[in-house]
């Protein structure tokens, strides 16, 4: 248990964990403490020196962002003296930066505004003076204007943390700034347009590319959701005006150092308004897909599934919502009668690996184990885990990588390992136990003929010494990587999309044929939800597709339903560390669309019997289940041989067709040549 220390902060009674800084501190009894450079979760900078307090028997004001809480402390942060030199501060910063806050776009949420409001300054007392830096505008995503810049470093310093390294400060004094090496274009510098530095920014100096005049701060209905594009499933913020998308942010709080989404969750939305974006059903007559009514369609499909007996197949993406999933088992089951259905998590997983992986959170790990995978910020394969990860790493905790390939992250690793993964995780474990650690007998066994290597050695002495061990593992490696969880630490496979954990929980996995047996046989009728990775029409002799966008695979359908986006319904999923979250519907839905547990209810009227929707019991079920460890063969599963990166492009091919995604590739592909 921490140990908490007694202080006051303006005349209130605080407990607060030892070493905890005293902005943090006042923020446990509502006492705010302005400031424009701290972020939550990281240590304290002190560049801008607006959280100067008073504390009894010190004989100048200290910055409460890196002073930490003593007991019997005395604070007092709204004093004469503190506040002349916060109005100071403030008076100084005002005088290099843009007075226009009643057209800027950052009003109504801008910190400086914020301050200069409660301290009463219309204006600055100094000579104004305009340093004429270039704006760099040329890409899609980030406008960045260092005329707003107010050198509070937020952005340089979240950059840093996860790893990008694109931005710094140069120069010094007055002619200081923050820019790109050699002062490069963001397109020209390696940026991957994440946009981390957009959502640490207090000012408007790193706002949208196209933020100008859609909508003030106010205007905004601002909707917490969950990105569902990869395995990563991060939290975002939807911004909405006039049933509109205006822009998404990471979903935590304000100031805190642990927002990140990547460039497709944060700028991949308007896909949504791309002409490819399905509004009403379509059938084919005379070999052409035609417009039709859903009661045309409905009837249509209606009629082949009654007519193919057992010979269906269905098959989806598995980052469909919990909601979605158990009515298409259901109606699978309980209605057409197939055992046939599966989802695209059978590709890169086996259900078990999923189902027994341990709840887990990497800010609560000293030690982080990553087991053959290669998240990557830069090419967006599950590039949370990429970043959070490299923030843990800076915050003092330590990486070991495991992998038979090159990997990028393994630059921020203390123990890099190459080689046949199952073979390492092998003498990890012998080398565990003789270290004195416990296993049982069929452990013990198996790891009798291993050989043990120096970095073998090295990794087991550190996760002996870790206190919470996090072992994070490709889904056909999770048998080896229990066997050390067995031992020591907590065992996590992560999925490719971002429901595979709701997935395998709710059972969504083939009874019959698996997915590539029902792609590559001849089904009477095949049945496809989602935007699933296929480019050319299976053997299939009546083909259905059920999604938000016309694909490749949409246009070669007999049936094509138009189904709703994420940002148009509601649902809950479950993320790789196993926390329940909610997804919330944004804007309505466009034209006919459905979500696809209407549109299967609605089938299961025509077919009979008729199911209903999942129950809150049967959802909040799938998140209480436990799971169950137990010593397996030191081996890698099978048939589980594809490209995470190539995957979840393929999964996301309407998103990535947008315009502005359309443009971070083709630049990708301009910088690699």
């Amino acid at each position: 248990m921490e140990k908490l220390v007694k202080l006051q902060i303006d005349g209130k009674e605080v407990h607060a964990p030892a070493g905890m800084n005293l902005i943090d501190a006042g923020h446990l009894v509502d006492i705010f403490i302005p400031n424009l450079c701290y972020l939550k979760g990281m240590k304290g900078f002190g560049a801008c020196r607006l959280c100067l307090v008073e504390v009894e028997g010190m004989k100048a004001p200290v910055i409460a962002c890196n002073t930490r809480v003593r007991e019997g402390m005395v604070v007092r942060t709204q004093t004469e003296k503190v506040r002349d030199i916060r109005r100071f501060v403030l008076d100084l910063i005002l005088a290099i930066h843009p007075l226009d806050c009643m057209t800027c776009t950052k009003a109504g949420i801008c910190k400086l505004q914020e301050y200069a409001y409660e301290y009463e300054l219309k204006g600055t007392s100094f000579t104004r003076k305009k340093m004429g830096y270039p704006i760099d505008q040329i890409n899609p995503f980030i406008r960045r204007d260092p005329e707003y810049c107010i050198l509070c470093g937020r952005c340089v310093r979240v950059c840093k943390e996860q790893g990008t390294n694109v931005l710094d400060f140069i120069g010094r004094g007055i002619n200081a700034e923050i820019g790109t090496a050699y002062n490069k274009s963001l397109r020209e510098s390696g940026c991957t347009f994440c946009g981390s530095c957009i959502d640490a920014c207090p000012v408007n100096a790193l706002p949208e590319a196209d933020r100008w005049r859609k909508g003030r701060e106010w205007e905004y209905k601002k909707i917490q959701s969950v990105c569902l594009l990869c395995g990563s499933g991060c939290d975002i913020l939807v911004s909405v005006k006039d049933d509109s998308i205006q822009k998404i942010n990471a979903g935590e709080k304000p100031g805190s150092s642990k927002k990140y989404i990547c460039a497709y969750g944060r700028f991949g939305y308007d896909y949504i308004e791309e002409r490819t974006k399905l509004t009403n059903p379509l059938k084919r007559v005379k070999g052409e897909l035609r417009e039709t009514t859903w009661k045309d369609a409905l009837s249509i499909v209606a009629g082949k599934l009654k007519e193919a007996g057992k010979n269906i197949g269905f098959i989806s993406t598995a980052g469909i919502l919990n909601e979605d999933a158990l009515t298409l088992k259901k109606f699978a089951k309980n209605v057409v009668k197939t055992r046939n259905f599966d989802t695209t998590l059978s590709l890169y997983a086996d259900v078990r690996s999923l189902v027994d992986s341990q709840p887990a959170l990497i800010t609560n790990s000293d030690l982080i184990v990553l087991v053959g995978l290669n998240p990557s910020q830069w090419n967006r394969a599950l590039p949370a885990l990429d970043a959070s990860i490299r923030k843990r790493v800076n915050r003092g905790g330590k990486l070991i990588v495991i992998n038979s390939s090159d990997t990028r992250i393994e630059e921020a690793a203390a123990l890099s390992l190459k080689g046949d993964e199952v073979q390492i995780l092998k003498g990890i474990a012998k080398a565990l136990i003789n270290r004195g650690l416990k296993a049982d007998k069929q452990l013990k066994s198996a790891v009798r003929d291993a050989e043990i290597t120096e970095d073998m050695e090295k990794a087991a002495k550190l996760i002996a010494e870790a206190d919470s061990p996090r072992l994070f593992t490709a889904p056909s490696l999770f048998d080896a990587t229990a066997n050390i969880a067995l031992i020591k630490g907590k065992v996590i496979a992560v999925g490719l999309e971002s429901n595979a954990r709701g997935i395998a929980l709710a059972g969504l996995s083939t009874e019959g044929k698996t997915y590539k047996e029902m792609v590559n046989d001849r089904m009477k009728v095949l049945y496809a939800i989602g935007e699933v990775p296929l480019s050319t029409r299976p053997a299939a002799e009546f083909l259905v597709v059920q999604n938000s966008h016309f694909t490749d695979l949409a246009e070669q359908a007999d049936i094509v339903l138009p189904s709703t986006t994420s940002f148009e319904t509601e649902g809950t999923m479950i993320d790789y560390l196993g926390r329940f979250k909610h997804v919330h519907q944004a804007i309505e839905s466009m034209g006919l669309t459905k979500s696809h547990r209407d549109i299967l209810i609605a089938l299961s009227k025509i077919i009979k019997p008729a199911i209903k929707k999942p129950t809150d019991a049967e959802i909040k079920k799938l998140s209480k289940g436990k799971p169950k460890l137990t010593f397996s063969p030191f081996a890698r599963k099978e048939g589980f041989e594809l490209s995470p990166h190539e995957f979840i492009e393929s999964v996301n091919a309407s998103v990535l067709k947008g315009r502005r995604l359309s443009w971070l590739k083709e630049a990708v592909a301009a910088v690699a040549v």
